[in-house]
């Protein structure tokens, strides 16, 4: 158990940034399976700016890394516009 004060503190700001950051990384999953499951061109597109949008905000905060988000916002890029 820790001693001081600072790293209790510590300890509980950690588990509050864990806890935001397994959510926001959670719900930008279940965007991503969202826009994967669309059909038409349209709704992709609208989808696509605002997953594209979160990828961003999650790689800046270090919750994934730069390059899984650059390859997530590409792979999503081609399927969209693979659309009709």
């Amino acid at each position: 158990m820790a001693n001081h004060k600072s790293s209790l503190k510590r300890i509980r700001s950690n588990a509050a940034k864990r806890l935001r950051n397994r959510y926001q990384a959670k719900t930008t999953r279940n965007a991503i399976k969202k826009l994967r499951g669309t059909t038409t061109k349209a709704d992709a597109s609208v989808l696509l700016v605002k997953v594209i949008s979160m990828l961003d905000r999650l790689a800046k905060k270090n919750v994934i890394h730069k390059n899984k988000a650059s390859n997530n916002k590409s792979k999503l890029t081609k399927f969209v516009n693979a659309l009709k």
